[in-house]
């Protein structure tokens, strides 16, 4: 393995990096400031979510640092394969980026693109993140390998992925919004939120796990703060005492 790419900076994503050796570990410089930022402590977040995703602990030497970032776009040759590093907007955090395969025409989209699966949005941008599918969409891809499910082939199912992943985001979003908005508090939020997704996405893998931190978010963006705030063991525990009313 001689390049590692990084589509973001999430710790659940990128802490098993070292295992691979790889000789080149690649990321936007986007994601890597937000390692910087945040990510020792997305690292202890993470770590008190999900404990059994991270046995073994001790022996990873530490926060995953890239030996190569760009801004927009880099292209890597791998023999004459051509691969296209891409910057397409902010969606899943403010420094996703794809990786497109120009003679295959596939992208692996990383978390920007879920399908069947639920999005995690607790650094997200929902304002944003609309705009870089439809960038994605335009490609016209035979072929996408997304952040979690299965890898799609032919443009029925890539379309398909990418309406599910507006819609999960609209769906969500909308009656956080409009609970913010009218000054009702992060539990009605929830609650509206519940009511709109629930039978829509219950059966979505991770659903129960990204809701609440969904909700958290859309509910600050819904207040114009453009920036997420850190995630830390603190700021769960506040979340969960608030939505439990």
């Amino acid at each position: 393995i001689t390049h590692l790419v990084l589509t973001h900076y999430h710790a659940v994503r990128v802490l098993g990096a070292s295992a691979y050796g790889a000789r080149e570990i690649v990321m936007s410089e986007k994601a890597r400031a937000m390692v910087a930022e945040r990510g020792k402590e997305d690292w202890d977040s993470e770590f008190g979510r999900f404990p059994r995703l991270f046995e073994g602990h001790e022996s990873i030497p530490g926060l995953t640092w890239p030996t190569t970032t760009f801004t927009n776009r880099m292209t890597v040759y791998l023999g004459k394969r051509r691969v296209d590093l891409m910057f397409l907007g902010r969606g899943h955090t403010a420094g996703d980026i794809v990786a497109f395969v120009p003679d295959a025409n596939v992208m692996f989209t990383g978390d920007l693109v879920e399908y069947r699966s639920a999005c995690y949005c607790g650094d997200g941008h929902f304002h944003d993140w609309p705009g870089t599918l439809e960038r994605i969409r335009g490609f016209d891809l035979d072929a996408i390998a997304p952040g979690r499910g299965d890898a799609l082939t032919g443009r029925e199912k890539v379309n398909e992925a990418l309406d599910l992943t507006a819609d999960f985001l609209a769906s969500t979003y909308r009656p956080v919004a409009r609970v913010a908005l009218r000054g009702g508090s992060l539990k009605e939020a929830w609650d509206a939120c519940r009511a709109a997704c629930d039978p829509k996405f219950s059966d979505y893998a991770i659903y129960e796990h990204c809701l609440p931190f969904n909700v958290a978010r859309a509910y600050d963006e819904a207040q114009d703060m453009d920036t997420p705030r850190i995630w830390t063991a603190t700021r769960d525990r506040e979340m969960w005492e608030a939505l439990q009313g």
